[in-house]
């Protein structure tokens, strides 16, 4: 009986596995990547890379807020929560779709170099980049006029309140999660080669950064609170004296003074004289819907150059991971970077060809240099480091929000004020110090940017608010979304779920896959000239709202800790 019984044990098990396999294979019939549900609300929906702050989105919806109200909020709490990304001395991107007007806005709040740095400061120090953990890394932040920007503009409830729930949250602190540790522990083990400093460099060498993140001689871990009143009191600050207590009042008195005798030159002048810029989105069609992102000098429009050219292949037909999907989205991929790489800057500086571009007579003049059967090299690529968060919010009225914010690296510069909470963006490594490039530094000029929100339109009605974050992957996370929903007829949690392609360096360089692709490809892809390694990290992080006319469908990426929650 007891060897009867230990027989019968397996089989019994196997059958119940076989059951729940045939179960979960009904329930996810059509969406074999997905990992879970897409979110169903018709009231409001946030979609974040935290779930506090997607629950602080909610309460300002419940409020009577407008979704920028929401994104303001989530993106203040992100700031204490979510720091190595993003935060007060960062920069911002959105893109707002008003339902009253059925319009999209486009804001750019980046900002811009020292007046009073000169590029020979550089060149005469025999430098031959920006170095990012430093002074001369810093541009003027741009995230708080563009809070003030959003709101008077759209605002629905008074900004102070905004604040609060990011206030209460830095004076009686959060639990660290589990990704942010992550980060931590990276930052941690790996700063030196990161960020290329000493080898003898040690974090005392930054009593400022290391007093606020790591007051035990530490970096918090997962699970244990994490408090920061400095930043809820700047808070408060801005809160009662709005933008002009950032950019002019006792905030910009202790971020001049901090720059100087740090060695940099962001200077009161520079902070007061700062602003914001409403810009025209761009778009193009793709296989029937409009897909719209902001000009350079951001990446976006690379997203919608790469979309052009593959709008000439049939991918439906080829299918999702085939080897004809991953060779055609690569060879795109190398052929919109290039055009970046020799002419996205700063529109004041330089003036991007964007009509050009976006024609689909360039595409398939740059079509035609494809091959069918041969990888090849098109020009220089981009390699570029971004630490970001990107958000999502919609509300009853229909109005939607799609909001990128970071500090460039992790903690950006890691130039740290006293007493202010937060440390300071190094956008400025997005300089070239090539003195024939369109990008070069030169003073009060905003750098390239890498980080881009992302808006789809269908018959000019709004359709999705997303975005992806993680540096150079950004366009392509961002193209491969939309092709994953209009080409293989995914909903937004399996596009977001589905396995990446990430194409890196310059030349043929690598194709990185993640784990999901069917063997076969890769063969066919090696064949073909391509490099082709497995990865499992830098991929990019999506969030993302689908409205169908009625519903809102929010989707958060299973490569995060983030959360898709409406009402």
């Amino acid at each position: 009986m007891k060897t009867l019984l230990r027989i019968s044990f397996p089989f019994s098990v196997l059958f119940l596995l076989i059951l729940f396999d045939l179960q979960a294979q009904d329930r996810l019939s059509g969406e074999p990547f997905a990992t879970r549900s897409e979110v169903i609300a018709n009231n409001g929906m946030a979609a974040t890379n935290h779930p506090l702050a997607s629950q602080v989105a909610l309460d300002i919806l419940k409020q009577g807020g407008s979704a920028v109200d929401a994104a303001i909020a989530a993106n203040a709490f992100l700031g204490f929560a979510d720091p190595a990304m993003n935060g007060l001395g960062g920069d911002m991107f959105a893109i707002i779709w008003n339902a009253d007007e059925q319009k999209l806005y486009g804001l750019n709040a980046s900002g811009k170099s020292p007046k009073n740095l000169e590029i020979d400061y550089f060149l005469d120090r025999g430098m031959n980049r920006i170095p990012p953990a430093s002074p001369l890394a810093v541009t003027v932040p741009g995230v708080v006029d563009g809070w003030f920007e959003m709101h008077e503009k759209f605002g629905a409830i008074e900004f102070d309140k905004l604040l609060e729930p990011a206030i209460s949250y830095a004076r009686e602190g959060v639990a660290v999660h589990a990704e942010i540790a992550d980060l931590m522990a990276f930052l941690d083990r790996d700063l030196i080669r990161h960020y290329g400093l000493p080898d003898d460099f040690e974090w005392e060498d930054l009593p400022t950064f290391s007093k606020l993140y790591r007051p035990d001689g530490r970096f918090p871990v997962k699970g244990e609170l994490f408090k920061n009143p400095d930043l809820a009191n700047t808070l408060e600050k801005i809160a009662r004296g709005g933008r002009d207590a950032f950019y002019k009042g006792e905030i910009a008195e202790a971020l001049a003074g901090f720059m100087e005798e740090a060695g940099g030159f962001i200077s009161k002048e520079d902070l007061a004289s700062h602003n914001s810029e409403w810009v025209d989105p761009i778009s193009v069609n793709y296989k029937g819907v409009d897909v719209w992102q902001l000009p350079p000098m951001t990446q976006g429009m690379s997203v919608l150059q790469i979309l052009n050219i593959l709008e000439g292949y049939d991918l439906s037909k080829y299918g999702f991971g085939s080897e004809e999907h991953i060779h055609y989205f690569t060879e795109a991929k190398k052929l919109a970077y290039a055009d970046m790489h020799e002419h996205f800057a700063d529109p004041d500086y330089y003036e991007t060809p964007i009509e050009q571009l976006l024609s689909k007579e360039y595409a398939a003049e740059r079509r035609e240099k494809i091959r069918a059967d041969w990888a090849q090299g098109y020009g220089p690529g981009l390699e570029a480091e971004s630490h970001t968060i990107y958000l999502s919010v919609a509300d009853k009225d229909g109005n939607m929000v799609s909001l990128i914010q970071s500090n460039s690296w992790l903690f950006g510069s890691l130039m740290t004020p006293s007493r202010l909470g937060f440390p300071l963006q190094n956008r400025g490594t997005g300089f070239t110090l090539n003195e024939d490039h369109v990008n070069v530094y030169e003073p009060g000029k905003r750098p390239f940017h890498t980080i881009i929100p992302a808006f789809v339109t269908k018959d000019g009605e709004p359709y999705i608010s997303f975005g992806l974050t993680g540096g150079d992957m950004q366009p392509q996370g961002h193209v491969q979304i939309v092709i994953n929903v209009v080409d293989f007829g995914m909903n937004l949690q399996e596009a977001s779920d589905a396995p990446r392609i990430r194409h890196s360096g310059s030349g043929t360089g690598t194709v990185e896959l993640e784990s999901g692709f069917d063997y076969q490809s890769v063969r066919s892809l090696i064949k073909m000239g391509h490099t082709v390694q497995y990865g499992f990290e830098r991929f990019g992080g999506f969030q993302g709202i689908l409205f169908d006319g009625t519903f809102y469908y929010g989707a958060s990426d299973s490569r995060k800790d983030g959360q898709a929650a409406g009402y």
